[in-house]
């Protein structure tokens, strides 16, 4: 037996957000803090859990602090991980509030239920028309209607089929000058359907993106004269997105289901880095004590 190392346990839960039922939706990895440990260590839990996202967030007076990584970086904005802390704070965690505050580094957002579904307040980015950068068209493999930007590339094409037989190539993608490539259309049975490639982000094809329809919302609500709509991500996953324009902010809303339910284990050694100003002794940053485990 080597040496003892002190371990970390957090709460953890599995959410597949924009979705009733499991194993569709985008899965979304969600631990509540009590201290915020390094940011070396929240990225290696993102990238261990090789979700999409993964949602940290800790209670302040008044409001929650969120934050989002991806396997490789952190984020500014995601609306399943969003989705996802906020139906755990309202199914497991007994928040009594109709809504959820968080503070993010989008700014102040929030999460209310509406009937049976949760529905965030974003702001809203009114993507603009742009000339088509070739890496655009050669990574779609397939010319595009129209094609605008604000965070995101937003490819728009004729039809349902055509955004769903993309084949993208991803290095081409990864190349381009935007967190994200958006993909959507008129849908056969929706207002509107996307598909979202991140590649440089580490997301090859994401599930459901919510906060991609801070611009789709805006784009599709003025082209189809309508201030709500019903849109559909058809990934190979799915989901489904309660849309509002609210003029400068939207509403996002979708239903989200727990899968699963544990702790996560980290062994606390003197190689990882501490934040400047950090405290993160053993059993501080989740609701459970540490423990020892024996190293190999």
């Amino acid at each position: 037996m080597g040496l003892k190392l002190a371990a970390v346990l957090l709460p953890y839960y599995h959410v597949d957000a924009f979705t009733g039922s499991v194993f569709s939706g985008n899965p979304a990895g969600v631990c509540p803090l009590q201290q915020w440990p390094p940011d070396e260590i929240l990225q290696r839990i993102a990238a261990e859990n090789n979700l999409s996202e993964t949602a940290f967030f800790k209670r302040e007076a008044g409001y929650f602090h969120l934050r989002w990584f991806t396997p490789t970086v952190e984020v500014d904005l995601c609306g399943h991980a969003t989705l996802a802390p906020a139906h755990i704070l309202f199914t497991e965690l007994g928040h009594e509030e109709s809504s959820v505050r968080f503070q993010t580094r989008s700014g102040r957002l929030t999460a209310a239920r509406r009937d049976t579904i949760i529905e965030l307040d974003f702001p809203a980015r009114p993507p603009m028309p742009c000339a088509a950068p070739e890496d655009l068209l050669r990574g779609l493999g397939r010319q595009p209607a129209e094609v605008l930007k604000a965070r995101d590339y937003v490819a728009v094409f004729g039809s349902q089929s055509e955004v769903a037989s993309l084949e993208p190539d991803k290095d081409r993608l990864e190349r381009l000058d935007s967190l994200g490539i958006i993909a959507t259309a008129r849908g056969d049975d929706v207002d509107f359907v996307s598909r979202f490639f991140a590649p440089a982000a580490g997301i090859p094809e994401d599930p459901v993106t919510g906060s991609s329809h801070c611009s789709l919302i805006p784009y599709w609500s003025e082209r189809l004269g309508k201030k709500e709509l019903f849109a559909r991500q058809i990934s190979r996953r799915g989901g489904e997105i309660f849309c509002r324009n609210l003029g400068d902010r939207v509403g996002i809303g979708g239903r989200a289901v727990t899968f699963s339910r544990g702790e996560i284990e980290i062994p606390w050694n003197s190689r990882l880095k501490r934040k400047p100003g950090s405290n993160f002794p053993a059993g501080s940053l989740g609701s459970r004590s540490a423990r020892t485990v024996a190293g190999s």
